[in-house]
């Protein structure tokens, strides 16, 4: 059972930010330091990616461990029936939008919050590698680090 009444509630999710996210932030930062140019957060795309490269059909999404449930079953027994409910819905969502989009022709990535936290140069990899090989771009290496 939830501790707080639903009026509390409702006010501590609507604090929970949805777009633009310090993760978000971070990974387009890595993402233009290779020269890339994207949209983020197009309505008119199943699940409004968070990132968006329209030329290469390749949408990212920048996912919470919780929120998104990484790797849900294991841990499923240690929460409430209300955020095994909720995590569970997002869980649905994300798989009709992923399903949805790669029958639209769109190659989806998906990095959760644990992958750029730990490693983001491999996280921006793997979108740097899905919109090369739809591509055939040559990417900039970035150098930034390389400076006096």
């Amino acid at each position: 059972m939830d501790n707080l009444t639903p009026e509390q509630r409702s006010y501590c999710m609507s604090r929970v930010k949805g777009r633009n996210t310090g993760l978000e932030r971070l990974v387009g930062a890595a993402l233009r330091a290779h020269g890339l140019r994207f949209r983020t957060h197009v309505k008119t795309l199943p699940g409004r990616p968070d990132i968006v490269f329209s030329s290469a059909r390749v949408a990212v999404f920048i996912d919470g461990d919780f929120w998104h449930g990484y790797r849900f079953p294991s841990w499923v027994h240690t929460i409430s029936p209300f955020w095994r409910e909720k995590i569970g819905r997002n869980r649905d969502r994300d798989r009709r939008n992923f399903r949805r989009l790669r029958g639209l022709g769109w190659q989806v990535v998906r990095i959760w919050q644990h992958e750029a936290e730990c490693d983001l140069a491999k996280a921006a990899g793997r979108v740097l590698a899905a919109v090369r090989s739809r591509t055939g771009l040559v990417l900039r290496v970035n150098v930034s680090s390389t400076r006096d």
